[in-house]
């Protein structure tokens, strides 16, 4: 698409302002194509991941785990392709210093020390790397997720979490440093989120990406107060320890509970069938099985349902069209505006 053409569609004179909350391999695909047709994005990342290279580097200097931060900036970045290669470069195993780690991690724990947090951090690094939007860590210091599960028993940790197996009943998120209080959002996340035409949740884990980010006394009440339509993507396939046997509507009564009210105005659910034996179940060992529908029990919460086929085979994977969804919440942002306008 090109620049001309990104730019016809404008909400008085702007660009429309996406905010999207959330963490996990399906993120930076929405971001990279809200970027390419011309939203202006806001990203705000979970900081409770306590898993892979991010975790390590977490467990060593103390910092806000920068995996999901990495590949967002790179998703909205427009450095050429080359820069973005070596800083998504992961060291190979057999590098046992460096065994597993991205260098973007390590330069994002750098800076995290050098700048005295991962906020301010991200902005100087979201400068650096010529970043079109905004790229904001949902917390300035790490964050621990803790689950209570329906048989009574409470786990810490997003691996310990997922691992378990156990259906979770409630998820919370702690200071990891008691010291630091309350966990809470800078004034940049509330006030994108209050300023935003739409606020998308999602595509995501629903209890270890998108929650975790709610759970943050601040942030959940401004997504509960802004103007702005919430959009939740419902994820395309069920999750192996988090969300087994879960009905699009299922996903959102989660929701709904954990935030004491009906908060989410409209859903986006991907109709388009999964070929059977496409999925590589070793390489995506989560993934269990499609998502099924109840669109009245939707309905029942008060949400507008957009179902269409959002679906994206790649390598034995099953993803969003990136394209197809940004294409959706752009028009809902445009409807958003022409009602306010009304």
């Amino acid at each position: 698409m090109s620049r001309e053409t990104k730019f016809i569609r404008v909400i008085r004179g702007r660009r429309p302002k996406v905010v999207v909350i959330g963490g996990g391999t399906g993120l930076p695909v929405i971001l990279h194509s809200l970027h390419e047709q011309d939203a202006d994005v806001t990203a705000i990342v979970t900081v409770a991941d306590d898993g892979g290279s991010s975790g390590t580097i977490r467990n060593y200097i103390n910092v806000v785990p920068p995996g999901d931060i990495r590949n967002v900036l790179v998703a909205l970045s427009e450095l050429p392709s080359l820069y973005l290669d070596i800083f998504q470069y992961r060291f190979n195993t057999t590098d046992a210093f460096f065994a597993g780690h991205a260098i973007g991690n390590l330069i994002i724990a750098a800076l995290s020390e050098m700048k005295g947090g991962i906020f301010p951090a991200v902005q100087q690094l979201s400068e650096m790397m010529q970043v079109d939007g905004h790229v904001y860590p949902a917390s300035n210091t790490p964050l621990t997720l803790n689950a209570e599960f329906t048989d009574g028993t409470s786990l810490s940790g997003e691996s310990e979490i997922t691992a378990a197996g156990k259906n979770i009943k409630h998820i919370s998120v702690s200071e990891t440093d008691p010291a630091n209080g309350e966990p809470k959002a800078v004034h940049e996340v509330i006030d994108a989120i209050m300023d935003a035409d739409v606020v998308v949740l999602g595509p995501g884990s629903l209890f270890t990406s998108i929650l975790p980010n709610l759970m943050i006394g601040n942030l959940g009440d401004a997504v509960k107060k802004t103007q702005a339509e919430v959009i939740y993507i419902v994820n395309i396939m069920t999750q192996k320890g988090e969300t087994q046997n879960f009905t699009d509507a299922d996903h959102v009564r989660v929701l709904n509970e954990q935030m004491g009210e009906n908060f989410v105005d409209t859903v986006l659910v991907n109709i388009e069938p999964v070929p059977e034996n496409y999925l590589d179940h070793q390489k995506y060992n989560e993934i269990l099985t499609p998502v099924k529908h109840n669109y009245q029990g939707l309905r029942n919460m008060g949400c507008r349902v957009i179902s269409e086929d959002f679906l994206k085979l790649r390598d034995r994977g099953v993803f969003h069209d990136g394209d197809k969804v940004a294409k959706e919440i752009l028009n809902l942002a445009f409807q958003v505006s022409a009602k306010i306008r009304r």
